[in-house]
């Protein structure tokens, strides 16, 4: 496929949604920086926290079985102890490590020059109106290696679609919808199967103290759920976003810091060979050990996909060595390379684009610490689900409800595990007394907890993604970032959840040893 070849989507009437969005994104660019953002919520929960610390509040936290006190973070000792955590609170920023070591990776081989030709051979053999989907489905797969998808796919989906022409924020929007929007459904087992499966069984086990819940319980849902996600945001990308883009959004190319496409030379054809059966021998050969039982990248009961898996925990240094060694071959095959020198200098010019992420990351840091320890979090997830228990609707509504709920305490509580182990022991039996099962209860978790990710600044992750597209549009904040990506969301919400209506009035499996009633 040539990039000149590709012919721009026709940019469309503006409309009443066009409208819309633009109007979202001017107010929510209004809002201060990402990293200055973060800090002013940091103070609001002290404020919150001080002010709601001597309220007393019945609901019953799931965790310890105590009514939820918040925490007052303003307190001496709190204040204390924000002071001295202050610096392992950053340095243990999950996404941080995740997003800077894989780049030192990533850095070589796109520096190298691999990356470039492996993506004009793949646009060869890719069919540009199968290029949407093709990006979506890689981003959904891409869960199966955790956070790989935030610091890989995405930031490649934007080169991909502005080497063929098209608008790259457009890329990264298919991308981060289908690695983010889409997070809980896959074909492949991942490390969130069984990790979701343990808080049901345990929420489950408050009324029937013997159930047994499958870690697979989902699989089939969570498969089929690959093909109307993969549709809707395959329409909207096309058809809603794009165009919109090009009327809103226009990429001056000539700017833009990408390697030219030009055709390859032979001795880059040669060294991409070389360098992507290097790659492969090393992926082949790593994966080999852990085929015994007694394999040392098994968890102790032999588990190779669950979280506690040292392989499941080494997959961000194994991005970082599977992009190292062909990135290494090409340019020191190709000349781009003539010392170590000239390594690090790519290394640390994939570092030089983080430096934003980095101080935003700072405070995001310090933001979500303080949030969870406040039990601010805890209080809202604990309260909507009570809520919604007091409304007695049918089973149907209430799994809808259910649904709606997860994606409102998304905004708030982003890690998926703590959300359900919040709200989990209460909807998971309450369910359970309309005779609707644990493993439909949770499938209806799966669908509220991936819709909403792709729209909370408040995501680790979002603020990587605003980085990302800043590489081609210098003015986008966190409001163009919202507007791009509130369709999907809200298409994603309704339609998933019809897909899951429609699966259950069909009867069709859940996953592995599930039912729908109980």
């Amino acid at each position: 496929m040539k990039a000149d070849k590709q012919v721009l989507p026709d940019e469309g009437p503006q409309g009443i949604l066009g409208k819309a969005l633009d109007g979202i994104e001017r107010v929510g660019n209004k809002l201060p920086d990402p990293a200055m953002l973060f800090l002013i919520l940091l103070f609001a929960v002290w404020g919150l926290s001080a002010l709601l610390s001597g309220v007393s509040f019945e609901a019953i936290d799931p965790r310890t079985q105590m009514p939820i006190e918040v925490n007052n973070l303003l307190s001496p000792e709190a204040l204390t102890g924000f002071l001295t955590s202050m610096v392992k609170t950053f340095t243990a920023f999950a996404p941080l490590g995740v997003v800077l070591v894989a780049m030192l990776g990533v850095g070589v081989a796109e520096h190298s020059g691999f990356i470039n030709t492996a993506l004009k051979r793949m646009l060869r053999i890719t069919p540009a109106k199968l290029l949407t989907p093709a990006v979506v489905l890689v981003g959904i797969i891409s869960h199966t290696a955790t956070d790989a998808g935030y610091v890989v796919v995405i930031p490649l989906a934007g080169v991909i679609f502005f080497t063929v022409g098209r608008h790259p924020l457009a890329g990264i929007a298919a991308a981060f919808a289908g690695v983010s929007g889409g997070f809980c459904a896959n074909f492949i087992p991942s490390g969130i199967d069984p990790l979701l499966q343990s808080f049901t069984q345990a929420a489950a086990q408050i009324v029937d103290p013997n159930i047994e819940v499958n870690p697979l319980n989902n699989w089939f849902f969570a498969a089929s759920s690959c093909i109307p996600i993969t549709l809707v945001i395959w329409y909207l990308t096309d058809k809603v976003l794009e165009p919109r883009l090009n009327r809103t959004h226009k990429v001056n190319r000539e700017e833009v810091d990408l390697p030219a496409m030009e055709e390859e030379k032979p001795l880059e054809i040669k060294a991409f060979r070389v360098a992507t059966l290097v790659m492969l021998v090393a992926i082949v050969g790593f994966f080999s050990l852990t085929v015994p039982e007694t394999s040392t990248l098994r968890d102790a009961d032999g588990s190779l996909t669950s979280f506690k898996a040292p392989l499941m925990q080494s997959i961000v240094p194994l991005i970082f060595i599977f992009f190292m060694l062909p990135g290494l071959v090409y340019g020191y095959m190709t000349g781009a390379f003539k010392s170590s020198a000239d390594v690090v200098q790519a290394m640390s010019k994939s570092m030089s684009g983080m430096s934003h992420y980095i101080v935003m990351a700072f405070f995001c840091a310090q933001f979500v610490a303080a949030f969870s320890h406040s039990n601010l979090g805890a209080l809202i997830a604990v309260e909507g689900a009570g809520a919604l228990k007091a409304m007695n609707l049918s089973a149907e509504v209430t799994v809808i409800g259910m649904i709606f709920l997860v994606g409102f305490v998304n905004l708030f509580v982003g890690s998926s595990s703590a959300k359900w182990a919040l709200i989990g022991p209460v909807l998971v039996p309450m369910l359970m007394q309309l005779n609707i099962s644990p493993d439909l209860s949770q499938a209806a978790y799966r669908v509220g907890d991936s819709s909403s990710n792709i729209i909370t600044p408040l995501m680790p992750y979002f603020p990587l993604v605003v980085v990302y597209c800043q590489r081609y549009v210098k003015n986008i904040g966190i409001g163009t970032l919202i507007s791009m990506m509130l369709p999907f969301s809200l298409c994603l919400l309704a339609i998933w959840s019809a897909w899951l209506l429609l699966y259950w009035s069909l009867g069709l499996p859940l996953g592995l040893g599930a039912s729908y009633t109980y």
